[in-house]
């Protein structure tokens, strides 16, 4: 069997130099092989085919039968790395927490530990006659919600 280590050696070597960051390996008991990978903006097929070829030239086929499969981490898919959401800062996302709250807002920030999500709510100030939106900051340890994914909008 082909381990993950062997695969994600490879890719980080293709990676070098490059923008583009390894999302996820993972590899089947039947040697399938799926390498998700990214990039700030956007992962083009040139690029998947070319580091495609590149596993495939560092893997033998006579040893070891394999399927390969390469490809960008998918819009309006969780984010998987960190690095995802260093690329989506300022960009709208989804978050589900673990409680069951879906929450839509901007990603302000984020690191190692926590991220920080601008969310509008309604507050109605004393005096005034109707609620008026305003911004919130909440901020999230990971393992503190289900996931987080970009917001596609057709605005």
């Amino acid at each position: 069997m082909i381990e993950k280590k062997t695969v994600c050696q490879i890719v980080d070597e293709w990676l070098e130099g490059k923008d583009y960051f390894l999302v996820n390996v993972t590899i089947s008991p039947d040697d399938k092989i799926v390498v998700e990978i990214d990039h700030k903006d956007g992962v083009w097929i040139e690029d998947c085919v070319e580091l495609s070829r590149y596993i495939e030239s560092k893997l033998n086929r006579e040893e070891e039968d394999y399927e390969l499969e390469v490809g960008s981490a998918g819009i309006g898919q969780p984010f998987k790395v960190l690095q995802q959401y260093l690329c989506h800062i300022g960009s709208e996302v989804e978050v589900l927490t673990c409680d069951g709250r879906k929450l839509h807002g901007v990603l302000k920030d984020a690191d190692e530990q926590r991220f920080i999500v601008t969310v509008q709510k309604k507050v109605k100030e004393e005096g005034a006659k109707r609620p008026k939106m305003v911004d919130e900051d909440l901020t999230f340890a990971y393992e503190e919600i289900k996931y987080t994914k970009y917001l596609i909008s057709f605005k």
